[in-house]
């Protein structure tokens, strides 16, 4: 009875919980305290529900329970009395509607008008008072319920480090004592990019999970979808906010098709395209052309979101342009110089120009530090020796590779892989 109890209330905290976090971050205007509030909340319903049962509205119980700990706490600490009183002018107007406007900032947008909490989190932990990794661990953390361990996977870097970043974050948030607000004028801008770059890292983690046993977490993926739609109301006229919320609409419509019946991976030539979302291509089309009619040049979102059109635009696996991916990759390596995005412009050479050219690519990628522990390069360069038809060394790759993967679909499918090299099989092309 305990375990299945214990299995909800870790359910519904995956989902809620940076929804708590946010709500009670405003009232208590520190990001620290509130998620110190939303783990008493959590710990109460250890406490309480194997005895009185679950709620049939788990989140609200949650999201009660933790404002009354808030409550208690601004009354028994004399020093928040001020932000109590805040408390009272917040919610007189939300009961009142009152909403105002700022216009100063990115043309027409309405930040106050959104009145939601996580964006107001996802800017506070922004602020620039913190490190880029700061920022983005934080946020991580925060909004997308990512333990310690995955971020440090999505980074590339160690856990003691990722720990670290968010233990000072929160500690020189609350020395701060900033706003917890959206930000308006030249304030906006600044934290733009950290802001589309915590969005975009919350949807690749629910894209491909990092680990567990799942190979996609979906709540991730609509949250960032969320998350997205509401940065472009925020901002029309940034071509960028646009790109991601193309990239990320265009990658979402394949989900259902990147998964069989049992829960394992399908790589993108193998997916029966029928299933991709078309409405969710639409709108990722809209939102790249909304970006590409802005002007200017291309950033690294708008560029990936072209990558992603090509794919999104083919009726059949054969009939996707890589020439003009391998080139858009090209634009995007000079953009951006990271190891990662070369390697994926090996996958799209390979397709392009054969898997010879793109061995090089990968070849000169071994020795990068931050790639040593990313399952990727071997498994694609297993792929790329197997086509060239060295297939004891590309089954060397593909069990290298899975000894690094975390996530138990991913790991089946790169053993899968391994073993299949004793029978001929197709070009598989991007894992999707």
């Amino acid at each position: 009875m305990h375990t299945a109890v214990h299995q909800a209330i870790a359910a519904v905290w995956r989902i809620e919980s940076a929804r708590i976090v946010a709500a009670i971050a405003r009232m208590v205007r520190d990001i620290g305290v509130a998620e110190e509030l939303a783990q008493d909340a959590l710990v109460t319903a250890l406490e309480r529900w194997p005895l009185d049962g679950i709620p049939d509205n788990r989140g609200a119980w949650l999201m009660a329970t933790a404002k009354n700990k808030a409550l208690d706490r601004l009354r028994r600490d004399k020093s928040l009395v001020a932000k109590l009183e805040q408390i009272g002018h917040d919610l007189e107007a939300q009961e009142a509607m009152v909403v105002p406007d700022f216009t100063d900032a990115l043309d027409d947008a309405r930040a106050d008008q959104i009145g939601d909490d996580l964006l107001r989190l996802i800017f506070t932990a922004c602020h620039p008072v913190l490190s880029q990794e700061a920022r983005v661990a934080l946020t991580l953390k925060l909004l997308g319920g990512l333990t310690t361990h995955e971020i440090a996977r999505a980074f590339l870097v160690s856990e003691p480090t990722v720990a670290q970043r968010i233990v000072r974050a929160k500690r020189t948030l609350s020395e701060a004592g900033l706003p917890f607000e959206v930000p308006r004028g030249e304030a906006l801008r600044e934290r733009l990019a950290a802001v589309l770059e915590v969005v975009y890292l919350i949807f690749n983690e629910g894209y491909t999970a990092t680990s567990g046993e799942s190979w996609m977490r979906p709540a991730l993926i609509d949250e960032a979808l969320r998350l997205g739609r509401m940065l472009a109301e925020l901002a029309p006229h940034e071509p960028e906010v646009h790109g991601l919320a193309a990239l990320m609409e265009l990658q979402a419509s394949r989900a259902a098709a990147r998964s069989d019946a049992t829960g394992r991976p399908v790589l993108l030539a193998d997916q029966d395209r029928t299933r991709w979302d078309r409405l969710l291509i639409k709108r990722g089309l809209v939102s790249l052309r909304r970006a590409e009619t802005l002007g200017g040049a291309a950033g690294p979102y708008v560029l990936q979101a072209s990558i992603a059109a090509c794919h999104a635009r083919a009726a059949t696996a054969a009939q996707t342009d890589w020439p003009r991916i391998a080139a858009l990759y090209g634009v995007l390596a000079n953009v951006i110089r990271s190891p990662v995005i070369e390697l994926n412009r090996a996958v799209a050479v390979s397709m392009a120009e054969g898997p010879a050219a793109a061995l090089a690519i990968v070849d000169s990628l071994r020795n990068e530090r931050t790639l040593q522990s990313y399952q990727w390069l071997p498994s694609v360069r297993g792929d790329l020796l197997a086509r060239l038809g060295r297939r004891e060394e590309a089954r060397a790759e593909f069990e290298r590779a899975a000894t690094l993967a975390a996530n138990a679909q991913e790991r089946a499918l790169l053993l899968e892989r391994a073993e299949e090299l004793r029978t001929p099989r197709k070009d598989p092309g991007e894992t999707g």
